[in-house]
């Protein structure tokens, strides 16, 4: 059986990586007044975060229609039996929900959509593995148990500048972007039962990454391989610091960098951080 993998465009796998596995992309949207953008083909980051700062409005976002999604299926059903289509957190985007929607309509090709309960590049391990998987011919069914113990083994942190983007878009309470904000609180953040909820309360961003890093050394003691990405929002040179510190640190564990793109930078904003790690 011929496996093909798809994802969104909130996975933020670099095109190069996409083509050399054979992994599809179905685009999310930033919207600007009227103006609409495909994240990754009409705007990239770099474009985002410099619109962002001239515009008057804060941008706002939205999921492919279930149109795209039968359309992208009915082209990879010529020359696949199976596709596994890989999202973002069902609790905080639609877009997975679109996926089962559209694998109902389509016919000839067997459809597994599959909520990766996260975002960004934990998102983008699970499709890099499962992309892995379904070139060496693995049936859909085994793919899909790794995504499991991959889901299983993750762990993110992340924390930003302004609670603001997130308190607007509905991801986190008035009241507790209120107190962030007056207390000037760097909180851990990360997704529980696929939303994004408060870890720990911190005052400031030096402890909050010495916090993360003892959370990621607690897995490495216990002796399994990781991979690991800093994300970041328009932060590479701090992430570049991070990462060099963390490779000398934890000389065991792989990696690398990543970042928040448009979708997920509108609800999180400019100099947000993440730390994201998971089985190899």
């Amino acid at each position: 059986m011929r496996t093909v993998i798809v994802t969104d465009s909130t996975a933020y796998i670099p095109q190069e990586i996409r083509e050399r596995y054979s992994i599809y992309m179905i685009p999310l949207n930033v919207i600007f007044g009227r103006e609409e953008y495909r994240e990754e083909i009409d705007i990239t980051a770099d474009e985002f975060f410099e619109k962002m700062r001239t515009s008057d409005k804060l941008p706002t976002s939205s999921q492919p229609s279930t149109g795209q999604f039968v359309e992208l299926f009915e082209q990879l059903s010529k020359d696949y039996d199976a596709i596994i289509s890989i999202h973002l957190s069902k609790k905080i985007s639609g877009t997975y929900q679109g996926a089962i929607t559209a694998a109902g309509m389509v016919e000839g090709v067997k459809v597994y959509p599959y909520n990766s309960g996260w975002s960004c590049m934990a998102q983008g391990f699970f499709a890099i593995d499962a992309a892995k998987m379904a070139l060496e011919g693995k049936e859909p069914e085994e793919i899909l148990a790794r995504l499991d113990e991959l889901k299983a083994s993750t762990k993110a942190y992340f924390m930003v500048n302004d609670l603001t983007h997130l308190q607007r878009g509905g991801r986190l309470s008035g009241s507790q972007a209120l107190i962030g904000s007056l207390l000037k609180i760097k909180p851990l953040l990360t997704f529980v039962d696929d939303e994004i909820v408060p870890f720990e309360k911190i005052r400031t961003q030096k402890k909050a990454l010495n916090r993360i890093y003892d959370l990621l050394a607690e897995d490495v003691n216990k002796g399994f391989p990781l991979k690991c990405s800093i994300i970041h929002a328009n932060r590479k040179e701090q992430a570049l610091e991070i990462k060099d510190e963390l490779e000398i640190r934890f000389p065991t564990v792989d990696f690398s960098i990543s970042y928040f793109g448009p979708v997920i930078a509108t609800h999180l904003g400019e100099g947000a951080i993440g730390i994201a790690w998971m089985l190899k």
